[in-house]
């Protein structure tokens, strides 16, 4: 059934978009970092995830576990290391979104560069539980099942953690207002370094789950970048139900125009449906206008 396999291959392409979106809908929304090398680190966790199931047997479920903590540990330091001076120095939000996109777009030719000598250019994939499964007469890979359900599973996860908590309602306030969360005794800086730091996390794991379908190579990391940034804004800065509903959409039509018209249509279809939001809602489907 053609509709039913447009949609469940649409929601499986669009819960990685918005697992991948949330993570940088976290950095820009609360840190205020304009991370150019964002989809760098998502192929260094496919990778990752690629070398451990090739190289030592390890599932990449289970190489989510390794990756994770790994990413967030880097971004935290990265954040530390590379942003914090760039942070004391800017006088507006403004100067500190140029300084990031110029520090970031550095960052980007490092990791893509380290990935290209390790790796080369060509592409690589692995087969891990691309065993047929047939719901309603239409046949889906295991795999990607396993990684809509582990994509779902995080990004409900953390939704709740940042409106269920006193953690995720500071980090949210933050994303409001970094001046206001200030006056009501906010460690800015630990949240900023806080929400950075798991945004890495996120994109890693959304590589880990990426790398179990789809082929990857060294220099794609720009692509899932503009994809995210895409969603991110479409969806509002700095919200994650946002995220997730422009991530869902843009997989739902990303799909039905590859299979009901041209696969060379998709990004065309991406950008036309970008720019159709904006000129609806140019502050995003959940975002707010400022005052």
């Amino acid at each position: 059934m053609l509709l039913l396999d447009i949609v469940l291959s649409g929601l499986v392409l669009g819960g990685m978009y918005a697992l991948i979106a949330m993570g940088l809908t976290l950095q820009y929304g609360v840190a205020r970092i304009m991370n150019l090398a964002y989809g760098e680190f998502l192929v260094a966790a496919a990778f990752l995830a690629f070398w451990m199931f090739t190289g030592l047997g390890v599932s990449p479920l289970v190489g989510l576990v390794v990756a994770v903590p790994l990413a967030y540990l880097a971004n935290w330091a990265i954040y530390r290391v590379l942003l914090v001076p760039l942070v004391n120095r800017a006088k507006t939000q403004g100067q500190l979104e140029v300084d990031s996109i110029l520090a970031t777009f550095g960052l980007l030719f490092i990791v893509q560069g380290v990935a290209l000598v390790l790796f080369g250019g060509q592409y690589y994939s692995y087969g891990y539980l691309s065993i047929p499964v047939s719901i309603l007469g239409t046949t889906v890979a295991l795999n990607r099942l396993l990684a809509l359900l582990f994509a779902a599973i995080i990004g409900v996860g953390l939704y709740l953690a940042l409106t269920r908590t006193r953690t995720g309602t500071a980090i949210r306030a933050v994303a409001v207002s970094a001046t206001a969360a200030r006056l009501v005794a906010i460690d800015v800086r630990t949240a900023s370094a806080f929400a950075f730091a798991l945004g890495g996390a996120l994109v890693a794991a959304g590589g880990i789950l990426v790398s179990m379908f789809l082929t990857f190579n060294a220099s794609m990391g720009v692509i899932f970048t503009m994809k995210a940034l895409i969603v991110v804004i479409m969806g509002g800065v700095g919200n994650l139900l946002g995220a997730l509903v422009a991530g869902l959409i843009l997989g739902l039509v990303e799909t039905a125009v590859a299979r009901l018209l041209d696969p060379g249509l998709t990004l065309a279809a991406t950008y036309l449906i970008f720019l159709a939001v904006l000129l609806v809602r140019p502050t995003g489907l959940f975002g707010v206008a400022a005052r």
